[in-house]
């Protein structure tokens, strides 16, 4: 009786410590998340910064490319009122299209790209740019592998004891962003 009893302590101590490191596991990735997020919002934030530099840069050159100018700040404005997760990475994927616009309308003016100012601030742009792909890459990893664990046998069960979502918001590529826009003079 005792070597039973001894034996229902140990599996029922070796469950107890498994429901605990899973949970913490669980905790642990989804604070990682938050902090992964907090570097995407750093870069967007750097980023969301220069672009009125480099839009003023930019509007001497092509002051006719209204459409271009009234897009990137609608989409740096959505960026500034988005509040959850899901609309910041609506509104940054909206940011990144615009961007791409105002990039090939300068593309079209030689004398802005020798301009000096413009140049500096492209080289912070493209630098800024790098590490928010790097960010928003290190952000999905993240999330993957705490969706992982919240989906997966036993974290699927703690994750829904104590009330642990799947995180649904990935960094894609939007459409409007790999669309090459028409420029006509």
């Amino acid at each position: 009786m005792k070597k039973v009893l001894t034996g229902l302590i140990i599996v029922a101590v070796i469950v107890i410590f498994s429901i605990i490191g899973t949970y913490n596991g669980i905790v642990t990735k989804h604070e990682v998340i938050t902090a992964k997020w907090a570097q995407i919002e750093n870069q967007l934030q750097r980023r969301n910064d220069l672009i009125p530099n480099l839009v003023n840069s930019v509007k001497g050159y092509a002051s006719h490319e209204k459409t271009v100018f009234e897009n990137v700040t609608n989409a740096r404005s959505q960026w500034a009122k988005a509040g959850t997760i899901d609309e910041k990475v609506k509104a940054a994927g909206q940011l990144d299209a615009a961007l791409s616009r105002l990039l090939f309308v300068a593309e079209n003016y030689p004398n802005l790209k020798a301009d000096q100012t413009f140049l500096k601030l492209m080289d912070e742009l493209s630098g800024t740019e790098n590490r928010i792909a790097v960010e928003r890459m290190r952000y999905n990893e993240a999330v993957q592998d705490y969706n992982i664990t919240v989906r997966t046998f036993p974290g699927n069960i703690i994750a829904g004891i104590f009330n642990y979502k799947v995180a649904t918001a990935y960094f894609k590529t939007e459409d409007k962003a790999k669309i090459v826009p028409e420029v006509k003079f």
